[in-house]
């Protein structure tokens, strides 16, 4: 597959770090102590923000070629669950931002990028792909407008995405898998961004309400949202933009299981409870449901990691990804949102007051969790959606994946 160019060299601020996992890490105390001005803000505190920037996590996911840190599925996953054990909202937020880039870096035109990532500021990408807009054709390229909810991350966004309808003679156009959506990448200051994001959870997540005037659009500035074949980047923006919106949802969600089990660690080493023989660590039904807990923790862990690396080998060999491992990628997405609302909930339960007294961290891991189980990715309808794939492949007797 030929792969374009950018013409324009990118901006590079600072070296791109070897160890991003690490870099996820060091930010953590930040993170938490900038909780409370967060949540008052409904979106990342700015000290956050420009952590981020300063790290370049904000951009580990673009293709080298426009200055970004072209990691895999593992990188993207780990960070994000450790971001969102920090604070599920950040790692939400961080989701957004990192996968936005990565899809303009890596589906948008050769002018797109010139503008994008070859000016004196980087972009941080925002909005929401899915289709609250229309599109008509106009010369070389596309007349817009639409209004869209969900813009997670658009809070310090300088560039917006926005997914828009595309008409023909009155009628919206129908691809093989269904509706055709032009995702289009609009600058700051042609969208206006409406307050809006009033909600129990994952509430410093900036996911505020946009509006895209009627404009004109260019063709390098857009992609179709499910076709759109990568100009530049690494094999697995070969597997299509879906697969790395499944690892963004998975990785936040380990995130909260893994913040929720801390915390019960702590409370049992430390509280005591009327009816306890002594610490609430001391009672063996606690220690149980912890060890339970922590197994189906680790468990759903091994098998995301599993599904994305199994995949990501596959397009680096120069596979195409089967039916099969789509199924795999949407059923491992849902199923690991379910085992998440049980590892968290049991873990707010065996909190006792301190789940509910204030911004606990064990209350915003219950909150952001429910939240976040919520979205139409994670639906259970996809458990459904993906059987079929699933039961072929035990009909054909469970034959080895293609990168066995």
């Amino acid at each position: 597959m030929t792969k374009q160019v950018m013409r324009a060299q990118p901006v590079s601020e600072k070296k791109m770090p070897t160890d991003w996992l690490a870099a996820a890490s060091s930010l953590s105390s930040l993170i938490e102590k900038e909780v409370p001005v967060s949540e008052a803000d409904r979106t990342m505190s700015p000290a956050v923000v420009d952590a981020l920037r300063e790290t370049g996590l904000f951009w580990m996911l673009a293709p080298t070629e426009v200055g970004g840190g072209g990691c895999g599925y593992r990188e993207l996953i780990e960070v994000i669950e450790e971001l969102s054990r920090a604070d599920a909202s950040v790692g939400w937020s961080f989701m957004a931002n990192s996968e936005c880039i990565a899809a303009a870096g890596a589906y948008c035109g050769d002018t797109a990028i010139d503008a994008m990532f070859g000016g004196s500021e980087k972009p941080i990408v925002a909005g929401m792909f899915g289709p609250g807009g229309k599109a008509r054709r106009n010369g070389d390229g596309y007349q817009v407008s639409g209004k869209f909810s969900y813009g997670s991350g658009c809070g310090h966004a300088n560039w917006f995405g926005a997914g828009m309808m595309l008409e023909e003679n009155g009628t919206i156009k129908q691809l093989a898998h269904g509706p055709h959506v032009q995702v289009c990448f609009i600058p700051r200051e042609k969208v206006q961004v409406h307050d809006g994001w009033h909600v129990a959870g994952l509430s410093a997540t900036g996911s505020f309400d946009y509006e895209i005037p009627d404009q004109l659009v260019q063709e390098d500035f857009s992609m179709e949202r499910v076709t759109a074949v990568p100009r530049r980047g690494a094999a697995l923006f070969n597997l299509g933009f879906q697969p790395i919106v499944a690892a963004g949802h998975c990785g936040v969600v380990l995130g909260t299981m893994k913040r929720a089990l801390q915390e019960i660690a702590r409370v049992a080493g430390e509280k005591k409870r009327v009816g306890y023989p002594g610490l609430v660590g001391d009672y063996p039904t606690v220690m149980s449901e912890f060890s339970h807990h922590e197994a189906s923790y680790m468990a759903a862990r091994g098998y995301v990691l599993e599904v994305f690396n199994e995949a990501e080998a596959a397009a680096i060999a120069g596979k195409a990804i089967t039916p099969y491992q789509q199924a795999r990628f949407r059923q491992v997405t849902s199923w690991v949102h379910k085992i998440a609302a049980d590892v968290v909930s049991a873990c707010y339960t065996a909190s006792s007051s301190e789940g509910f007294r204030g911004s606990t961290a064990i209350g915003r891991a219950f909150r952001d969790t429910f939240v976040a189980t919520n979205h139409l990715y994670v639906d259970p309808v996809h458990l459904v959606h993906s059987a079929s794939a699933i039961m072929d492949h035990y009909r054909d007797g469970c034959p080895p994946a293609p990168t066995e």
